[in-house]
């Protein structure tokens, strides 16, 4: 069978570089061509693997000459080259964040679906590399299988995404709701948003405290807590920030069956003798506590991440196979950029905001936010 023609658009970012890293390490994947309006950075790439060198990706993806497109530019333009790719009949990786705005999003995988009619088995992956830690696929299968049972709460305090002030003044764009559309919520936190939801599915409401340059010199957010409740009464709390140091990665899942907590990459489950909601009636001791076993998971196998996605995504491409045979369709990327939206729409109305998001009403606060955002 003939290898992916696959384009690279970006090729000349710091992201796309550690992608390039491990192409060659893939079968059936040929890098035929590589877009960037930096085409110097690009000669030496193009050479290396033989590929064909564009200075715009929308040239590239009109060429012929690419089968599948890799989407690794800034946040706000994945959508636009996305939807030509479709279009195209172009299979689409995309980096995180999908786009800046959930609504971006939702025409996005409108767009997608619209093109499935006329280019069939069309594929749609996102680059939500850390659903293939064994450690987080633990997490998920135990969230799943009944282990943990009926969502009781969850609770994921993620403040180990410290930046000093120097990294928001690397780049202009950095920091600035022009140049960015957000802060921690959509560059250092995608994929824990996606994570949240892929274990215990979305809150119905949330509400939330937005710290807008509470550590920085910047406009947007480097400080958030969020409250979540979801369908079933089962409440939830989200706190990030890139301000503080060492900082803090645990996260809890409770469940009536049992609990998980996951901190420096231990996994410990707590499994319920008998539901928690069964003990609590049938108990004669005021102060007891339900009978548990603690134990210590330690998931085996590689954390390939990154090269895993993308040799999922031209794998699936070679058998023909379906959406669902990715490890992260791309059409569930809009799921993070939600809550996110949510928890950044909550904290700057101080209100308590309802899921799905108004997304126009999102949509007109940033735009307010980038009128008033000073050039950095």
């Amino acid at each position: 069978m003939a290898d992916i023609r696959l384009g690279l658009v970006g090729a000349a970012g710091s992201i796309a570089g550690l992608h390039l890293g491990y192409y060659d390490k893939i079968n059936g994947l040929k890098l035929a061509a590589v877009a960037d309006g930096q085409t110097e950075k690009l000669k030496p790439i193009a050479q290396e693997h033989d590929a064909a060198l564009f200075d715009d990706g929308h040239d590239m993806i009109a060429s012929g000459q690419i089968d599948a497109l890799f989407i690794a530019t800034p946040h706000d333009s994945h959508p636009v080259y996305a939807a030509q790719a479709f279009d195209a009949g172009i299979h689409v990786l995309c980096e995180k964040p999908v786009a800046v705005t959930a609504l971006d999003a939702e025409k996005l995988n409108d767009a997608y679906h619209t093109a499935q009619k006329k280019h069939s088995g069309l594929l749609f992956a996102g680059m939500f590399n850390q659903r293939n830690r064994t450690d987080w696929r633990a997490v998920k299968r135990l969230c799943t299988d009944g282990s943990i049972g009926e969502l009781v709460r969850v609770s994921w305090t993620i403040t180990d995404w410290f930046r000093s002030q120097n990294y928001y003044n690397s780049g202009g764009w950095r920091g600035s709701w022009a140049g960015e559309g957000g802060g921690v919520l959509i560059n250092q936190c995608p994929h824990n948003l996606d994570l949240l939801q892929w274990f215990v599915g979305m809150p119905s409401r949330l509400t939330a405290t937005v710290g807008l340059g509470k550590h920085h010199d910047i406009e947007v957010e480097d400080d958030v807590t969020a409250l979540l409740e979801f369908p079933n009464g089962a409440t939830g709390t989200f706190c990030t920030s890139t301000g503080q140091t060492p900082g803090v990665n645990r996260l809890e899942i409770v469940g009536d069956h049992g609990t998980l907590i996951v901190e420096n990459e231990t996994l410990v489950y707590h499994r319920n003798h008998e539901p928690v909601s069964d003990f609590t009636q049938s108990s004669n001791d005021g102060f007891a506590h339900a009978p548990a076993d603690k134990i210590t998971l330690q998931p085996g196998g590689e954390n390939l991440e990154h090269e895993a996605i993308t040799r999922n995504f031209i794998e699936t491409l070679l058998k023909k196979g379906a959406q669902n045979d990715l490890i992260a369709p791309g059409t569930e990327m809009i799921h993070s950029l939600e809550l996110g939206n949510a928890m950044l729409l909550a904290g700057l109305t101080r209100t308590w905001v309802n899921l799905p998001t108004d997304r126009d009403a999102f949509v007109a606060k940033l735009e307010e936010l980038k009128a008033h955002s000073a050039s950095r």
